[in-house]
Protein backbone atom coordinates (compact mmCIF):
# COMPACT_ATOMS: atom_id res chain seq x y z
CA UNK A 1 0.00 0.00 0.00
CA UNK A 2 2.81 2.48 0.79
CA UNK A 3 4.11 2.44 -3.10
CA UNK A 4 1.90 4.68 -4.89
CA UNK A 5 3.21 7.39 -2.14
CA UNK A 6 7.02 6.54 -2.87
CA UNK A 7 6.35 5.88 -6.16
CA UNK A 8 4.48 10.15 -6.04
CA UNK A 9 7.05 11.34 -4.22
CA UNK A 10 10.07 10.00 -6.65
CA UNK A 11 7.81 11.95 -9.25
CA UNK A 12 7.67 14.94 -7.77
CA UNK A 13 11.42 14.65 -6.90
CA UNK A 14 12.15 14.01 -10.61
CA UNK A 15 10.17 17.02 -11.34
CA UNK A 16 11.84 19.17 -9.36
CA UNK A 17 15.47 17.94 -10.66
CA UNK A 18 14.17 18.35 -14.28
CA UNK A 19 12.90 22.05 -13.81
CA UNK A 20 16.08 22.97 -12.39
CA UNK A 21 18.07 21.48 -14.58
CA UNK A 22 16.41 23.30 -17.48
CA UNK A 23 17.03 26.40 -15.48
CA UNK A 24 20.50 25.85 -15.11
CA UNK A 25 20.26 25.58 -18.93
CA UNK A 26 19.04 28.87 -19.20
CA UNK A 27 21.52 31.97 -20.37
CA UNK A 28 21.43 34.31 -16.93
CA UNK A 29 24.14 36.88 -18.05
CA UNK A 30 22.57 39.08 -21.12
CA UNK A 31 23.75 41.56 -22.86
CA UNK A 32 21.30 43.07 -25.33
CA UNK A 33 21.30 45.24 -28.14
CA UNK A 34 18.24 47.13 -29.58
CA UNK A 35 16.05 49.20 -28.11
CA UNK A 36 12.60 47.12 -28.92
CA UNK A 37 14.14 43.91 -27.76
CA UNK A 38 15.73 45.15 -24.82
CA UNK A 39 12.57 46.61 -23.70
CA UNK A 40 10.72 42.90 -24.19
CA UNK A 41 12.93 41.43 -22.21
CA UNK A 42 12.30 43.71 -19.56
CA UNK A 43 8.71 43.27 -20.57
CA UNK A 44 9.17 39.73 -19.90
CA UNK A 45 10.75 39.87 -16.38
CA UNK A 46 14.06 39.26 -17.56
CA UNK A 47 15.59 42.52 -16.76
CA UNK A 48 17.18 41.10 -14.08
CA UNK A 49 19.43 38.47 -16.14
CA UNK A 50 21.05 42.02 -17.98
CA UNK A 51 24.27 43.14 -17.98
CA UNK A 52 24.49 45.33 -20.66
CA UNK A 53 22.87 47.08 -23.31
CA UNK A 54 23.72 49.00 -26.45
CA UNK A 55 23.16 52.66 -26.74
CA UNK A 56 19.52 52.71 -28.21
CA UNK A 57 18.29 50.74 -25.11
CA UNK A 58 16.37 53.75 -23.26
CA UNK A 59 13.40 52.11 -21.94
CA UNK A 60 12.25 51.45 -19.21
CA UNK A 61 14.27 54.19 -17.27
CA UNK A 62 16.22 51.04 -15.38
CA UNK A 63 18.13 50.57 -18.65
CA UNK A 64 19.92 53.55 -18.34
CA UNK A 65 22.08 52.45 -15.09
CA UNK A 66 23.58 49.15 -16.82
CA UNK A 67 27.04 49.33 -18.38
CA UNK A 68 26.89 50.69 -22.57
CA UNK A 69 28.26 47.94 -24.64
CA UNK A 70 27.91 50.71 -27.47
CA UNK A 71 26.01 51.64 -30.63
CA UNK A 72 24.39 47.87 -32.03
CA UNK A 73 25.42 48.80 -35.33
CA UNK A 74 29.13 49.14 -34.21
CA UNK A 75 29.65 47.11 -31.51
CA UNK A 76 33.27 45.84 -30.09
CA UNK A 77 33.91 42.08 -28.67
CA UNK A 78 36.18 43.55 -26.00
CA UNK A 79 33.06 45.76 -24.62
CA UNK A 80 30.70 42.82 -24.85
CA UNK A 81 33.03 40.06 -23.53
CA UNK A 82 34.28 42.24 -20.45
CA UNK A 83 30.52 42.13 -18.66
CA UNK A 84 31.02 38.10 -19.52
CA UNK A 85 27.59 37.24 -20.98
CA UNK A 86 25.99 34.41 -21.99
CA UNK A 87 24.22 35.32 -24.52
CA UNK A 88 24.44 38.42 -27.05
CA UNK A 89 20.72 39.08 -28.26
CA UNK A 90 19.92 41.63 -31.16
CA UNK A 91 18.15 42.04 -34.34
CA UNK A 92 19.89 41.38 -37.55
CA UNK A 93 20.77 45.37 -37.99
CA UNK A 94 23.50 44.20 -35.02
CA UNK A 95 27.14 43.99 -36.19
CA UNK A 96 29.59 44.29 -37.55
CA UNK A 97 29.64 40.77 -38.87
CA UNK A 98 33.44 40.10 -38.13
CA UNK A 99 32.62 41.38 -34.01
CA UNK A 100 30.32 38.84 -33.47
CA UNK A 101 32.11 35.88 -35.30
CA UNK A 102 34.65 36.80 -32.31
CA UNK A 103 32.04 36.88 -29.56
CA UNK A 104 30.91 33.22 -30.78
CA UNK A 105 34.36 32.32 -30.81
CA UNK A 106 35.05 33.31 -27.32
CA UNK A 107 31.70 30.83 -26.20
CA UNK A 108 29.03 33.76 -25.92
CA UNK A 109 25.32 32.73 -27.85
CA UNK A 110 24.71 35.15 -30.41
CA UNK A 111 20.90 34.88 -30.42
CA UNK A 112 19.57 37.09 -33.41
CA UNK A 113 16.03 38.73 -34.06
CA UNK A 114 13.85 40.29 -36.16
CA UNK A 115 14.02 44.36 -36.54
CA UNK A 116 11.26 44.11 -39.38
CA UNK A 117 7.86 45.82 -39.10
CA UNK A 118 5.24 42.79 -39.16
CA UNK A 119 3.24 41.71 -36.40
CA UNK A 120 4.68 38.17 -36.82
CA UNK A 121 7.90 39.03 -36.53
CA UNK A 122 7.30 40.26 -32.68
CA UNK A 123 4.97 37.12 -32.19
CA UNK A 124 8.47 35.05 -32.93
CA UNK A 125 10.69 37.11 -31.97
CA UNK A 126 8.34 36.79 -28.01
CA UNK A 127 8.25 33.26 -28.94
CA UNK A 128 11.98 32.98 -28.90
CA UNK A 129 12.35 35.44 -25.90
CA UNK A 130 10.13 33.26 -24.13
CA UNK A 131 12.19 30.43 -24.78
CA UNK A 132 15.23 31.74 -23.52
CA UNK A 133 14.08 33.21 -20.33
CA UNK A 134 11.82 30.20 -19.36
CA UNK A 135 8.49 32.66 -20.26
CA UNK A 136 6.67 30.92 -22.94
CA UNK A 137 3.52 31.97 -21.38
CA UNK A 138 4.04 35.20 -21.04
CA UNK A 139 5.15 35.51 -23.84
CA UNK A 140 2.28 34.43 -25.34
CA UNK A 141 -0.09 36.52 -23.44
CA UNK A 142 2.38 39.54 -24.53
CA UNK A 143 1.92 38.64 -28.02
CA UNK A 144 -1.70 38.13 -27.75
CA UNK A 145 -2.08 42.03 -25.66
CA UNK A 146 -0.28 43.38 -28.22
CA UNK A 147 -2.03 42.40 -31.45
CA UNK A 148 -5.28 43.00 -29.55
CA UNK A 149 -4.39 46.81 -28.93
CA UNK A 150 -3.60 46.88 -32.50
CA UNK A 151 -6.86 45.90 -33.86
CA UNK A 152 -8.82 47.62 -31.11
CA UNK A 153 -6.42 50.77 -32.86
CA UNK A 154 -7.37 50.01 -36.55
CA UNK A 155 -11.28 49.74 -35.52
CA UNK A 156 -10.91 53.29 -34.17
CA UNK A 157 -8.90 54.65 -36.98
CA UNK A 158 -11.67 53.51 -39.78
CA UNK A 159 -14.07 55.34 -37.08
CA UNK A 160 -12.53 58.87 -37.57
CA UNK A 161 -11.68 58.30 -41.20
CA UNK A 162 -15.57 58.38 -41.69
CA UNK A 163 -15.51 62.04 -40.72
CA UNK A 164 -12.04 62.92 -42.42
CA UNK A 165 -9.65 62.31 -44.70
CA UNK A 166 -6.43 59.83 -44.39
CA UNK A 167 -3.70 63.40 -44.25
CA UNK A 168 -0.69 63.15 -45.97
CA UNK A 169 2.20 63.10 -43.57
CA UNK A 170 5.56 62.92 -43.68
CA UNK A 171 8.05 61.16 -40.88
CA UNK A 172 11.51 63.30 -40.62
CA UNK A 173 14.43 61.52 -38.57
CA UNK A 174 17.54 63.84 -37.80
CA UNK A 175 20.02 64.84 -36.08
CA UNK A 176 20.48 68.61 -34.10
CA UNK A 177 18.01 69.17 -37.26
CA UNK A 178 20.53 68.69 -40.05
CA UNK A 179 20.23 66.66 -43.14
CA UNK A 180 16.69 64.90 -41.86
CA UNK A 181 15.75 61.17 -43.45
CA UNK A 182 12.58 60.46 -44.87
CA UNK A 183 10.93 57.54 -43.79
CA UNK A 184 10.11 55.36 -46.80
CA UNK A 185 8.30 52.23 -47.76
CA UNK A 186 9.15 49.29 -45.69
CA UNK A 187 10.32 51.13 -42.99
CA UNK A 188 9.60 51.53 -39.09
CA UNK A 189 8.22 54.67 -39.86
CA UNK A 190 6.17 53.52 -42.68
CA UNK A 191 4.49 51.17 -40.71
CA UNK A 192 3.97 53.92 -37.84
CA UNK A 193 2.82 56.16 -39.97
CA UNK A 194 0.30 53.45 -41.44
CA UNK A 195 -1.11 51.91 -38.21
CA UNK A 196 -2.20 55.05 -36.87
CA UNK A 197 -4.01 56.63 -40.26
CA UNK A 198 -1.84 58.23 -42.43
CA UNK A 199 -0.53 58.41 -46.35
CA UNK A 200 3.09 58.31 -45.89
CA UNK A 201 4.06 60.85 -48.82
CA UNK A 202 7.01 59.33 -49.32
CA UNK A 203 7.10 56.61 -52.01
CA UNK A 204 10.60 55.63 -51.89
CA UNK A 205 12.49 52.34 -50.46
CA UNK A 206 14.22 52.70 -46.91
CA UNK A 207 15.00 55.87 -45.73
CA UNK A 208 16.76 58.55 -48.03
CA UNK A 209 17.81 62.75 -47.53
CA UNK A 210 15.90 64.83 -49.19
CA UNK A 211 16.56 68.69 -49.90
CA UNK A 212 14.04 70.92 -47.69
CA UNK A 213 12.93 72.58 -50.76
CA UNK A 214 11.93 69.17 -51.91
CA UNK A 215 10.50 68.46 -48.59
CA UNK A 216 8.45 71.19 -48.59
CA UNK A 217 7.04 70.43 -52.50
CA UNK A 218 6.13 67.62 -51.04
CA UNK A 219 3.57 69.45 -48.80
CA UNK A 220 2.25 66.97 -46.41
CA UNK A 221 -1.18 67.80 -43.88
CA UNK A 222 1.66 66.58 -40.87
CA UNK A 223 5.23 66.18 -39.99
CA UNK A 224 6.33 63.70 -37.20
CA UNK A 225 9.79 64.76 -36.63
CA UNK A 226 12.56 62.17 -34.42
CA UNK A 227 15.80 63.93 -33.52
CA UNK A 228 18.30 61.55 -32.49
CA UNK A 229 20.66 64.49 -30.18
CA UNK A 230 17.44 66.81 -28.99
CA UNK A 231 13.64 66.36 -27.73
CA UNK A 232 10.47 68.42 -29.01
CA UNK A 233 10.72 72.27 -29.02
CA UNK A 234 14.45 72.00 -29.24
CA UNK A 235 14.06 69.26 -32.03
CA UNK A 236 11.60 70.80 -33.91
CA UNK A 237 13.60 74.36 -33.91
CA UNK A 238 16.65 73.05 -34.91
CA UNK A 239 14.43 71.12 -37.84
CA UNK A 240 13.15 74.56 -38.83
CA UNK A 241 16.22 76.63 -38.86
CA UNK A 242 17.99 73.75 -40.54
CA UNK A 243 15.47 73.13 -43.20
CA UNK A 244 13.68 76.77 -43.52
CA UNK A 245 11.79 75.97 -46.75
CA UNK A 246 9.69 74.14 -44.39
CA UNK A 247 8.39 76.80 -43.14
CA UNK A 248 5.66 77.50 -46.76
CA UNK A 249 4.64 73.86 -45.94
CA UNK A 250 0.59 73.22 -44.73
CA UNK A 251 2.00 71.44 -41.61
CA UNK A 252 3.95 74.13 -40.61
CA UNK A 253 1.86 77.25 -41.29
CA UNK A 254 -0.83 75.57 -39.13
CA UNK A 255 1.19 73.75 -36.35
CA UNK A 256 0.39 70.42 -37.08
CA UNK A 257 3.81 68.64 -35.85
CA UNK A 258 4.84 66.30 -33.99
CA UNK A 259 7.32 64.55 -31.85
CA UNK A 260 8.32 60.93 -31.96
CA UNK A 261 10.64 59.36 -29.90
CA UNK A 262 13.76 57.71 -31.94
CA UNK A 263 14.15 54.17 -29.72
CA UNK A 264 10.70 53.38 -31.12
CA UNK A 265 12.21 53.62 -34.60
CA UNK A 266 14.83 50.63 -33.42
CA UNK A 267 15.25 46.94 -33.03
CA UNK A 268 12.03 46.31 -34.40
CA UNK A 269 8.52 47.13 -33.01
CA UNK A 270 8.65 47.38 -29.08
CA UNK A 271 6.39 47.38 -26.13
CA UNK A 272 5.29 51.59 -26.26
CA UNK A 273 4.25 51.54 -30.15
CA UNK A 274 0.18 51.13 -29.01
CA UNK A 275 0.16 54.11 -26.70
CA UNK A 276 2.76 55.56 -29.46
CA UNK A 277 0.12 55.02 -31.97
CA UNK A 278 -2.32 55.99 -30.17
CA UNK A 279 -0.67 59.67 -29.95
CA UNK A 280 -0.17 59.52 -33.15
CA UNK A 281 -3.42 58.99 -34.51
CA UNK A 282 -5.20 61.46 -32.24
CA UNK A 283 -2.66 64.16 -34.15
CA UNK A 284 -3.64 62.74 -37.29
CA UNK A 285 -7.80 62.86 -36.72
CA UNK A 286 -8.04 65.92 -33.83
CA UNK A 287 -11.73 65.91 -34.49
CA UNK A 288 -11.64 62.05 -32.84
CA UNK A 289 -8.54 63.05 -31.17
CA UNK A 290 -10.37 62.26 -27.26
CA UNK A 291 -11.53 58.44 -28.57
CA UNK A 292 -7.46 57.79 -28.80
CA UNK A 293 -6.59 59.21 -25.39
CA UNK A 294 -7.05 55.79 -23.39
Amino acid sequence: MMRRPVALIALCAGLVLSTQALAAELPQRWVSAGGALSEWVSALGGEAHLVGVDTTSQHPESLKALPSVGYQRQLSAEGVLSLRPDVLVGTEEMGPPPVLAQIRKAGVRVELFSSKAELDAVDENLRHLGQLLGAEQQATALATGYRQQLDGLQAEVKQAQVGQKAPGVLLLVGHAGAKPLIAGQGTAGDWLLRQAGARNLAEHQGYKNFSSEALAALDPDVVVFSDRALADEQALQALLKENPALAASRAVREQRLVSLDPTLLVGGLGPRLPASLRTLAGAFYPAAKASFAQ
